[in-house]
């Protein structure tokens, strides 16, 4: 062994002195902190809100944002119709989730298609619970404005899918915009008939799509089903949910995205369980199948959905699995 080998060198002794120094002065680093500015020590924080609640997806050449409008609370037991309440818990424990209340979550659309700016669906408006309510602030984080709004789409009519577009006071949240609504779902909402046919506990959807449409009743343009309604979007029916659910394909080039609406509730739930009916389906059955229909069509074409009771941002993928499906959501990135 020579003598270079057996004895550190100068420069190692000092090498070690430096991090050994350093390491003294970041351990130390926070207690001399402390001391310096006391109160940082006692001080509580305020935890801020999260970021503002819009994620932007690149279709082609269309870009379509995602607006949240934050979630209602509700009970777990009786939100799914047709499956004990402890297969329901064991289903929401599976995915990490709360077994005894249950966040329903709300996320409509942005598209940015042919020169104009459409809405789909919008949110709650300022008549949702304390913990909805978010998605103008959210809009206007988002870069947008009322005034800006040239067409609004709307998928069905429960209460929050159109209550954005009319404030409590009964004043019009969006004065420019075209409003374009399903044929049957107006048919079925407003009529007379069928709304006195109605249990009472079922007439203030009726009244409520009354305070929403009646003032602009004459302007309000219904399509049919498989309709073009603005460019790059055309609508299809999904019926079962509502008589007149509708869900829109969002098309440029190649590139295709599917909003689904209200095909699915919490996908932990009804994605990987098709054959459960949330207590929101008026035709059970029937939105059974249309579910079955949807998410078989997007697991063999591989194509990305945008829901409105997905965690936000609401997007993914559909995987076949077992007698289900498993839901996959879309990597997050910054730039779309």
């Amino acid at each position: 062994m020579t003598e270079d080998t057996a004895k550190p060198s100068r420069r190692t002794s000092i090498d070690r002195r430096l991090a050994l120094a350093a390491g003294a002065a970041t351990l130390a680093a926070p207690a001399l902190l402390a001391a310096a500015t006391p109160a940082l020590a006692v001080t509580p924080v305020q935890m801020p809100a999260q970021g503002p609640g819009f994620y932007r997806t690149k279709v082609g050449d269309i870009t379509v944002t995602a607006v949240h409008d934050g979630f209602a609370l509700r009970p777990l037991e009786g939100f799914v119709r047709n499956a004990p309440l402890g297969d329901v818990q064991e289903a929401m424990k599976k995915a990490f989730l709360p077994t005894t209340a249950f966040q329903n979550t709300f996320t409509a659309l942005v598209v940015q298609t042919g020169g104009k700016i459409v809405l789909i669906d919008t949110g709650n408006g300022n008549t949702g619970a304390p913990t909805s309510g978010t998605w103008m602030q959210n809009f206007r984080a988002a870069g947008f404005a009322p005034e800006m709004v040239d067409q609004i789409i709307i998928s069905h009519f429960h209460g929050d899918h159109i209550n954005g577009l009319r404030f409590k006071d009964g004043t019009s949240a969006f004065t420019k915009a075209e409003i374009s609504v399903p044929a049957p779902e107006w048919d079925f909402w407003m009529s007379d008939e069928r709304m006195n046919q109605a249990p009472d506990a079922a007439r203030g959807g009726f009244q409520n799509a009354r305070r929403v449409f009646q003032p602009v009743a004459a302007q309000v343009k219904r399509f049919a089903p498989g309709a073009e309604v603005a460019p790059g979007i055309t609508s299809f029916a999904a019926h079962g949910h509502t008589p007149g659910h509708t869900i829109f394909g969002i098309s440029s080039g190649n590139a295709r995205l599917m909003f689904v609406a209200d095909i699915t509730n919490h996908p932990a739930l009804f994605v990987r369980n098709p054959d459960w009916a949330v207590i929101f389906d008026q035709d059970a059955d029937m939105a059974r199948q249309t579910r079955r229909r949807v998410l078989d069509m997007a697991a063999s074409e591989r194509t990305q959905l945008a829901f409105y009771h997905a965690p936000f941002p609401a997007t993914g993928f559909i995987a076949k699995e077992g007698n289900g499906y498993e839901f996959v959501p879309v990597q997050w990135t910054q730039w779309p």
